[in-house]
């Protein structure tokens, strides 16, 4: 129980961190963070998170993140499933606060930081290109997940990494889909905006497990000691 309560609570922390700063700051009249700030705000919360509880779980609050280190060797089947389940659980639980929050002055949730493609794109740029992105964000973020974590890496510094990883993610990709490379980021939005949301969000639910996967088993095939 202490590692899922880890999970949900580190993926609640992404989740609002992250996606709190889009809704909240990103466009505050004169003073908004934009995206750099939106990309900070992701990278931050995923350094702090595992710190926070890296040495409890692993600091996954990612399901793309915990498939991929089951594939590399790193993780136990069995707890796959109830990991995920945090995570999830942990997201709508951040988004349901952020709902409150964003519609206490009385404001629509709008897009409420969802991910998407054509009209639903930042950039309106099409499926083809959020596939691209998704996919190929998310196999790096596994390499260097796999990468600072593995037994031969320095010690002490993968937390560092794997936020600044997350936050050059976020200032390439926001633009084509919002960034999503974590399934459980994405339900959570999804759930609150319904309609569009929900009918766009297979991609990001199966193209960063597609892509964790695949880096996951290259690494350990190619990379691993």
């Amino acid at each position: 129980m202490n590692k899922l309560g880890a999970e949900f609570l580190g993926t609640f922390w992404l989740v609002l961190g992250g996606c709190g700063s889009a809704v909240l700051a990103a466009g505050f009249p004169d003073v908004g963070i934009g995206l750099l700030g939106v990309s900070l705000a992701f990278g931050l919360t995923v350094l702090t998170g595992a710190y926070a509880f890296g040495h409890i779980s692993g600091a996954h609050f990612n399901p793309a993140v915990t498939i991929g280190l089951l594939v590399g060797g790193r993780f136990q089947a069995k707890d796959v499933l109830p990991y995920i389940l945090a995570q999830i659980l942990g997201g709508i639980a951040a988004a349901t606060v952020l709902y409150v929050v964003a519609t206490g002055n009385g404001s629509e949730i709008g897009g409420f930081a969802a991910n998407g493609y054509g009209a639903h794109s930042p950039g309106a740029y099409d499926l083809k290109a959020a596939l691209v992105i998704e996919f190929v964000m998310t196999f790096m973020f596994l390499m260097v997940i796999m990468g600072v974590t593995d037994e031969r890496a320095p010690k002490g510094f993968a937390g560092i990494a794997i936020g600044l990883m997350l936050t050059l993610i976020h200032l390439i990709s926001i633009p084509v889909t919002n960034t999503s490379v974590n399934p459980a980021r994405s339900i959570s939005q999804a759930i609150f905006v319904g309609d569009w949301a929900l009918s766009q969000l297979w991609l990001f639910i199966l193209v960063p497990i597609a892509a964790a996967a695949l880096a996951g088993f290259l690494y350990k095939q190619f990379f691993s000691k």
